[in-house]
């Protein structure tokens, strides 16, 4: 049996009620977070690079290096990343993001020394006219398969929400004394912006 396919996601995140905030400057808003387990307790994790749907292929290691960064600055959990140029992926069958069965999760457990995997999907990458990047992440516990965190977002850099948001981020997190050049690049240079949306991404990983 294949574990959360990616058709799914979205009928989970909306059954599941569990969104991000609906304020002003709120950030990813389809989410899902298992209320029944605490991320801090998973234990070590596995990111898998992520799977690419644009026609540009650096990004993949891009986003993922920005995720590995965010999640680990989080501090819930151990993390490790798996390239696709590491034999693990492929012996493992890690390209198979359509769906793993319990037990290519088993063996990932047993042969990675891991409790959980994160794994995902580029959806949309477009560097211009403006930069918009999506998103289709899910977080899976090694043992049993069970859900734990999935998002699915698009941010688009021409939207005045997600302007905002950058900016704020780049003010209070990265460069708070910054001249305003600089933290406007956040929506200009693909690096910069993947950073703003890695730690979204990873703020939703923890319960309000």
């Amino acid at each position: 049996m294949k574990i959360f396919k990616y058709s799914l996601v979205l009928l989970l995140l909306l059954l599941s009620g569990c969104t991000g905030s609906k304020s002003k400057k709120s950030g990813p808003a389809y989410f899902y977070l298992n209320q029944n387990r605490n991320l801090s307790s998973v234990g070590r994790t596995i990111l898998v690079e992520l799977s690419n749907d644009s026609a540009y292929p650096k990004v993949s290691s891009d986003v993922t290096d920005a995720l590995y960064e965010a999640i680990q600055k989080k501090q819930l959990f151990g993390i490790n990343v798996v390239r696709k140029n590491d034999p693990a992926w492929r012996n493992l069958q890690l390209d198979n993001f359509t769906g793993y069965s319990l037990d290519q999760l088993s063996a990932i457990h047993k042969t990675l020394k891991a409790e959980a995997v994160l794994r995902g999907t580029i959806t949309r990458y477009e560097p211009y006219p403006h930069l918009i990047l999506g998103l289709r992440l899910e977080l899976l516990d090694l043992k049993d398969g069970q859900l734990l965190w999935a998002l699915e977002q698009i941010w688009d850099a021409d939207d005045k929400n997600t302007q905002d948001r950058v900016k704020d981020f780049y003010d209070k997190t990265i460069i708070p004394f910054g001249d305003g050049l600089e933290k406007g690049l956040g929506v200009v240079s693909s690096l910069k912006f993947f950073k703003f949306i890695a730690y979204e991404t990873a703020e939703t990983l923890q319960h309000k």
